[in-house]
């Protein structure tokens, strides 16, 4: 017999069946509650998402039609933007379908699947930012041993293995709200099915919420930004050594673009946490969350190909031959 979910007004150890109502979706929070802003948020995150995934294709096509790019680095910049458009694309639809449709209404299984996606795809471009930290460092403290190490079957298993542990990581949520019986409310706080917020919203032990959130914690935020840190730590050291300020300049200048788009993906999602721990606007935090779901992958593709010359390039050679 298939387990039923309901929604509670409270959690309680005496539960009075009669008072127990089936869930079949959630309630997710409006951008805006006024008719007249509507049409203007539908063109504004239309326009954000096209762009989006306009900007990061333009970067994958680029990269694979010149192969003086087909190197590890920009291996593992497609891959990024990849993940930027799947990232960008588990949430911006449904929320461009219920401003048109003036709904916030989202089904259970609807809702687990975007959790379980966002969950996928935001652990995949933390993995693949901290892989390309470490070929960064192998670039600027071991160069002469920089294709020898950084070899395509080593770039494939960093990649496969980003995607595993990210897979690992979303399922590890998926598992737990599956298993979820009753619900305080069916209102997230949000305009996405949060995972935070729908685990919160669960009776259940929070013992076992907890475990979730440090071991989700620990694998999309801890353990990548240690990797950054320790190859910068390490890049720093290994640039400070060089005698010609002009050397100094040339091996930093190919850590820019990454340092840029690591500050901005975990500076968002830092200033969300700490922000929703201070502030006690559920508003504010969702208005915030928007930063790193949709500014952060729109952005990306913008910072690279103004900060990189190469790519620059590429784009202004696909751009001739598609005319």
């Amino acid at each position: 017999m298939p387990l039923q979910r309901h929604s509670l007004g409270h959690c309680s150890n005496n539960i009075e069946l009669q008072n127990l109502t089936l869930v079949s979706e959630f309630h997710l929070m409006r951008v805006s509650d006024d008719p007249g802003l509507q049409p203007i948020l539908f063109g504004l995150f239309l326009s954000m998402y096209l762009v989006t995934v306009l900007g990061n294709l333009i970067i994958i096509l680029a990269v694979n039609s010149d192969s003086n790019l087909h190197t590890p680095m920009y291996f593992f910049l497609c891959n990024l933007s990849l993940a930027d458009i799947c990232f960008i694309s588990t949430t911006v639809p449904k929320m461009i379908v219920n401003i048109q449709t003036h709904s916030k209404e989202i089904i259970y299984v609807g809702c687990l699947t975007q959790m379980s996606f966002l969950i996928l795809f935001g652990c995949m471009d933390g993995l693949l930012l901290t892989v390309m930290a470490y070929d960064r460092f192998v670039a600027i403290c071991h160069p002469l041993h920089y294709s020898l190490i950084m070899n395509p079957r080593l770039c494939g298993s960093l990649v496969f293995l980003s995607v595993l542990v990210s897979l690992v990581d979303s399922q590890a949520h998926n598992l737990i709200a599956l298993h979820i019986i009753y619900f305080k409310d069916i209102e997230i706080s949000n305009f996405f099915c949060d995972p935070a917020q729908l685990l919160n919203l669960a009776c259940f032990n929070t013992f076992i919420n907890n475990i979730v959130m440090y071991f989700v914690g620990a694998i999309s935020g801890l353990f990548p930004i240690s990797g950054i840190f320790f190859s910068y730590y390490k890049i720093v050291f290994s640039i400070l050594k060089i005698p010609s300020s002009g050397g100094r300049y040339k091996a930093f200048s190919t850590c820019g673009s990454h340092l840029s788009v690591v500050c901005l993906f975990y500076g968002t999602a830092i200033g969300v946490y700490l922000g929703s721990a201070v502030s006690h606007s559920p508003r504010s935090t969702a208005v915030a969350s928007l930063m790193y779901t949709v500014v952060t992958p729109m952005l990306n593709p913008f910072i690279y190909s103004l900060r990189n010359k190469d790519i620059k390039r590429a784009v202004k050679r696909l751009h001739r031959r598609t005319l």
